[in-house]
């Protein structure tokens, strides 16, 4: 077998096989997240077949968002393929402080297991209300006091889901979607499985540039995906200067799909601006469970124009039909619960406590960071590999920033929800001192 074949695992005659031993060994390990593949008349050429054939393999595996092609970088596999491809295994050596993994703080959410105790648990059938009135009109009466529009409103399983079955249900492949740059990695990764086009809005502190959002509207993009507060990773929220001007401009663009991820909600530390108010064109905006009350609570509230919300809802019926009604009542426990919403309130408090103490601590030692909302701080570094790896052997473990970026520069992210205030000066020390030395060994 020729030595190209063997060390990139493909083989096949036609389309159809080549892709599947492309998909096959990306599952099997074979083939890892990000490795560069053949050019398609190199492949082509090692297994007798015509580049065409190669090409369509290569395209079928990109729409599926296997695949994705990177100009001079070639054709790679993509950072998250849509398989359950094999765990590179545990992340974090023992005995290293995990701030990379972007969890709430486990102190700061509700006991579940009490709530458990208080359900009722009623039978749910086919056939009968998909979501529950007690549910709706808590999450209606919130928004409202947050002037969003709620008179539509749907349940989906998580927030992703949410803004999947949003896109799939106004746009096609081949459209244009602006979002924040840098972004939440799940975002790309869905819009390349979805086979939509990112066109990247850089953000600040205060939420999307609007220049940027012009150059993005300026280049086709029929959609928005914005989050308004706890933006991953940045932590920037939406100030109200600069949602009026946010709204400006999209008020030149009618028919506008505007999506906003809401996702980390009352923890935030921010009140909530949603640019959905007076929207001329559809709009969903998403208010999860999973960073408030916990990851496993998969659910989501979705309010949206009527024509939205009953798209999402239909194609809701036609696959998983429902939202657990055992997961709504759990929910509509703890929002109803005096108790869990005074340890909210707390965790709120303690996580911008946490983020100001980290940026605070930072800034005195020369390094700008960002954390204004939500459970994450970004800060730019000069060098993003020796920055993690410097942090690692000080006992550290924090997540490069690669996968967020699209256009900005090298940064790492440090998820503070459980990092006590006092721990603050500590790691920025550590921060500080691996950087300068990233630093002086690149400029050497």
């Amino acid at each position: 077998m020729p030595e190209l074949v063997q060390s990139y695992h493909i083989t096949g005659a036609s389309a159809g096989e080549i892709a599947t031993s492309i998909e096959t060994a990306v599952r099997t390990g074979g083939l890892q997240p990000g490795d560069r593949l053949p050019t398609v008349r190199g492949l082509a050429a090692e297994l007798g077949v015509s580049p065409v054939t190669v090409a369509a393999a290569y395209r079928r595996l990109t729409e599926r968002g296997l695949l994705g092609a990177e100009g001079r970088r070639g054709t790679r596999v993509c950072p998250r393929p849509p398989l359950p491809a094999p765990s590179a295994g545990p992340a974090v050596p023992p005995g290293v402080r995990d701030l990379a993994n972007g969890n709430p703080d486990p102190a700061l959410l509700p006991d579940l297991r009490a709530a458990t105790r208080r359900l009722t648990l009623p039978r749910h059938f086919y056939g009968a209300q998909a979501n529950r009135a007690d549910l709706l009109d808590l999450a209606a009466a919130e928004l409202a006091a947050d002037g969003i529009p709620a008179a539509a409103l749907a349940v989906t399983g998580g927030a992703m889901d949410g803004i999947e079955r949003t896109l799939q249900a106004h746009l096609r492949p081949g459209d244009r979607v602006a979002i924040e740059d840098p972004a939440y990695p799940a975002v790309r990764d869905l819009l390349g499985i979805l086979g939509l086009a990112a066109e990247p809005v850089t953000v600040d502190d205060e939420g999307p540039v609007p220049a940027e959002l012009e150059r993005a509207l300026g280049r086709g993009a029929t959609a928005c995906l914005f989050t308004p507060r706890a933006q991953n990773p940045t932590g920037a929220a939406l100030s109200g200067d600069r949602a009026g001007e946010l709204r400006s401009l999209l008020a030149e663009h009618p028919g506008l799909l505007l999506l906003e991820d809401d996702h980390a909600g009352g923890v935030s530390g921010v009140e909530a601006v949603s640019l959905a108010a007076g929207h001329d064109g559809p709009w969903a905006v998403l208010r999860s469970a999973a960073k408030t009350l916990g990851p496993d609570l998969r659910l989501a509230v979705l309010a949206g124009d009527a024509a939205t919300v009953a798209r999402v809802e239909g194609r809701q019926r036609i696959g998983t039909g429902w939202v657990s009604h055992i997961l709504q009542e759990l929910v509509v426990a703890l929002w109803r619960d005096p108790g869990a919403a005074a340890l909210l309130a707390r965790a709120a408090a303690a996580y911008t406590e946490r983020r100001d103490a980290l940026v605070g601590a930072l800034a005195r030692r020369g390094l700008a960071a960002h954390g204004r909302s939500g459970l994450n701080v970004w800060l730019p570094v000069p060098e993003e590999v020796a920055t993690v790896q410097g942090l690692l052997a000080r006992g550290w473990c924090v997540r490069g920033g690669e996968r967020y970026r699209i256009r900005s520069g090298p940064a790492i992210r440090v998820t503070v929800a459980a990092l006590q205030a006092a721990e603050a000066e500590g790691l920025a020390e550590d921060i500080a001192a691996t950087v300068h030395r990233s630093s002086r060994t690149g400029a050497a």
